[in-house]
């Protein structure tokens, strides 16, 4: 696997003090170290050792030759130009402090760097506790190994939450119908997914309410529009305008059309 990025805070470097800089790298990867050249003093040795005194590394400059401790001779790579130092194959035993130092006129640390070494994050789960007979919003549950984040879903929209435990982080957030679960440390994240308007009483309440409005509208229309034409009629009787024959047949004509389109738009609806 390919060595995993360095997380680097800010670096300080004075004559004698180097600050520690945080690295993460995920258990079987590679993680290179390396030194900040510019600040190289002249040097006869420079060695890359960790907290147990162990050199893992020592150049002579002059001679340019390198020597490997025994013990990580077959996991680590120097680089004898800019000085770097890739270490390979990383355990979680290997999650300790590394220390460049050039011994010449004088001793100098030059860099130090604090290396975690951790496993990728497991598939985080997310389950919905939904009563399908029941108007309440769903409960979401996101759990990503000993992180909970409990959540309820009011079937518009939500504010994310977002728990953390020592390097690892878990967060719960919603976009448009989705609900999503991120785990994730500095090295790995993982997500699972749920579509709400599959699962939430509320949404499907809103979904099939939302056909039946228009086809009601269009039966209120209807029925109005035949009252006026009947009642239209009904009042030029009444009046005593006179209507010839086939002025009557051409009144029943168009109750008999008015009639005949009302039941079969009903029944088009229904």
């Amino acid at each position: 696997m390919m060595a995993f990025g360095l997380l680097l805070s800010c670096v300080l470097l004075t004559s004698g003090f180097s600050a520690e800089i945080s690295v993460f790298v995920q258990t079987g990867d590679s993680v290179q170290l390396d030194i900040q050249t510019q600040q190289l003093p002249d040097f006869d040795l420079l060695s890359w050792s960790n907290d147990n005194s162990e050199n893992i590394v020592k150049y002579l400059h002059n001679s340019k030759e390198v020597k490997l401790h025994s013990s990580y001779k077959d996991r680590v790579d120097f680089n004898n130009k800019n000085f770097s130092l890739t270490l390979k194959n990383m355990q979680k035993t290997d999650s300790r402090l590394y220390t460049a130092r050039t011994s010449g006129e004088s001793d100098k640390n030059i860099v130090t760097y604090r290396v975690s070494v951790i496993d990728a994050v497991e598939a985080p789960v997310l389950t919905v506790n939904s009563n399908s007979s029941s108007p309440d919003p769903c409960n979401f549950t996101c759990i990503g190994s000993n992180i909970t984040i409990n959540f309820i879903y009011n079937g518009s929209s939500c504010s994310p939450e977002e728990v953390t435990s020592d390097h690892y982080t878990l967060r719960l957030s919603c976009i448009g119908v989705s609900i999503m679960c991120n785990y994730s440390n500095p090295v790995s994240w993982k997500i699972d997914t749920k579509k709400v308007n599959k699962i939430c009483t509320v949404n499907k309440g809103k979904l099939e309410a939302a056909p039946a409005f228009l086809p009601w509208v269009i039966v209120i229309c209807l029925i109005a529009l035949a009252s006026a034409v009947i009642g239209f009629c009904i009042y030029k009787r009444k009046k005593g305008t006179q209507k010839n024959e086939q002025t009557i047949y051409a009144e029943v004509d168009v109750s008999v059309i008015l009639l005949f389109f009302i039941n079969h738009r009903l029944s088009f609806i229904f």
